[in-house]
C-alpha cells in the first residue's frame, strides 16, 4: 500500500474508531496533505520520509510563518498518523518519533468582561427585529452554555421544542454533556422561536435547523455567525479583534471560575477530556480577581501614594 493508501487507511480510522467530527477530519487530511506536498520535493512520500526528512518538514513549518497553533497542529497529526502506520506494521520504525516539536507557552484565551458580553448582546438585539434577535439569540445560547460554535450552527428546533433547563450536546468525538440554559438564554429562544418561521427559506417549512438560512446547508454558518459577532463588537464599541464565537465560550468558562464555580464543573460543562486544558481558564480569572482585590481592597488603596488609608 502507498503513502497516500495509509493516508486514507488513517482518516478511515479516525473517523470509524475514534469518531473524530468532519472538521477534524477534513484538518487531518489537509495536514498530510501538506507534508506529501513538501515530501514530494524531496522526491519522497509519506511511506519513505526518513527521520531526517520529517525533522525537515517541522523545521520548514516554522519558517513559512505560519501560526504557534498551525504548526502544532501539523507536528501533532503527522505524528499520530506514523503511530498509527507504525501499529499497523506498515514501517518498522516511527520516523517522527525522535523529532522533538519546539516548546512554545500557551496562550491565554481572549475574554471579555461580564459587562462587555451585557453590551454585545444589547448591540446585537439593538439590530432589525428579526436578524437582530437571531443574533442575540447565538450570543446568549454560545455565552449562557459555553457552545463551540459547531454546536451552537448545528441546534435543531427539536432541541429547544419544550423550553429545556439543559441542552444536550453531541461534542468532539461524538462526546454528550449537558448545556446550561438561564433564564435570559431561556427567554431569548422562546422569543426566537416566535419568528423564526420569518427567515425560512421559501418552501422550506419542514427545514430542522434552530437558525436556518438559505444556503447550501439549510442553516446559518460558523463563518456567517463569526461575521454578525463582529458587527455587534463594533455596535457595542468592543474592538471585533476581539470578539469570536470561541471568545463567547472562554467568556463562559472565566466568569463560572470568577463566580467560585468548580473546576472539575467547568471542565465537565466545557466537555473538555482533560482537566489542563480548563486549568488554563484560573489564570484568566485569577488575573480579574487580583485586578478587583488591588482597586478595592482598603490595604491595596492604603499602600498607594498620596492617597488616604481610611486607618489610623
Amino acid at each position: 500500500m502507498s503513502g497516500e493508501g495509509w493516508a486514507e487507511a488513517f482518516l478511515e480510522m479516525m473517523s470509524v474508531e475514534r469518531a473524530a467530527a468532519a472538521n477534524t477530519l477534513r484538518a487531518y487530511e489537509r495536514d498530510l496533505l501538506d507534508a506529501s506536498g513538501f515530501l514530494a520535493g524531496r522526491g519522497l512520500s509519506l511511506a519513505s520520509a526518513s527521520a531526517g526528512d520529517v525533522e525537515a518538514y517541522f523545521a520548514d513549518l516554522g519558517r513559512r510563518g505560519l501560526s504557534p497553533a498551525t504548526a502544532s497542529r501539523r507536528r501533532a497529526a503527522l505524528r499520530q498518523f506514523y503511530r498509527f502506520v507504525l501499529a499497523e506494521g506498515w514501517r518498522p520504525d516511527d520516523p517522527s518519533r525522535r523529532v522533538e516539536a519546539p516548546r512554545r507557552g500557551r496562550p491565554l484565551p481572549r475574554v471579555l468582561s461580564r459587562e462587555e458580553a451585557a453590551a454585545l448582546i444589547a448591540a446585537a438585539a439593538a439590530r432589525d427585529e428579526v436578524k437582530g434577535l437571531r443574533l442575540a439569540c447565538m450570543i446568549e445560547l454560545a455565552y449562557a452554555g459555553g457552545l463551540r460554535v459547531s454546536e451552537l450552527t448545528s441546534l435543531t428546533l427539536a432541541a429547544v421544542a419544550r423550553d429545556p433547563d439543559f441542552l444536550m450536546i453531541r461534542g468532539k468525538g461524538g462526546k454528550e454533556r449537558l448545556a446550561p440554559l438561564n433564564d435570559a438564554a431561556r427567554a431569548v429562544v422562546r422569543a426566537w422561536r416566535e419568528v423564526r418561521s420569518r427567515t425560512l427559506p421559501k418552501g422550506d417549512t419542514a427545514n430542522p435547523w434552530l437558525f436556518p438560512s438559505s444556503g447550501r446547508g439549510g442553516r446559518l454558518t460558523p463563518r456567517r455567525f463569526a461575521q454578525l459577532l463582529a458587527e455587534a463588537a463594533a455596535g457595542a464599541g468592543i474592538d471585533p479583534d476581539r470578539v469570536s464565537p470561541h471568545v463567547l465560550r472562554h467568556a463562559f468558562a472565566t466568569h463560572l471560575l470568577e463566580g467560585g464555580a468548580d473546576l472539575r464543573v467547568v471542565q465537565t460543562l466545557l466537555g473538555h477530556a482533560d482537566i489542563a486544558t480548563t486549568q488554563i481558564y484560573t489564570h484568566v480569572a485569577g488575573d480579574r480577581l487580583r485586578e478587583v482585590v488591588t482597586s478595592a481592597h482598603p490595604l491595596s488603596a492604603a499602600r498607594k501614594p498620596g492617597r488616604e488609608s481610611g486607618f489610623s
